[in-house]
């Protein structure tokens, strides 16, 4: 299962709209882990009533706007699955062989 956390929230200072959050997501499957980083931006409106401030926002209002917002959840948790199979059944090798 993937973990999808908010590292961090940027926000206006004025009203408490949040205007960039940091996201990461992590897939760990025994020995071996994937994790993507990224960043959303926001253009918040105080006056819209669906506004919330960053005083009340919790993880999972942050990482629904980012899902909302073209963060793709399928394809990253997707990528990190595809990842982690890469690292199972690796296909190449680096290296020198002396």
């Amino acid at each position: 299962m993937t973990t999808w956390t908010i590292s961090t929230l940027e926000r206006e200072l004025s009203d408490g709209g949040v205007v960039v959050a940091h996201w990461r997501a992590t897939l760990v499957d025994g020995e071996h882990s994937a994790s993507s980083y990224g960043t959303c931006g926001f253009t918040p409106d105080p006056s819209d009533p669906s506004f919330v401030a960053y005083d009340s926002i919790t993880e999972e209002i942050a990482l629904g706007w980012c899902w909302a917002n073209g963060v793709d959840k399928d394809a990253i948790e997707a990528s990190l699955a595809a990842k982690i199979e890469l690292d199972k059944n690796p296909t190449k090798g680096v290296g020198v062989p002396w």
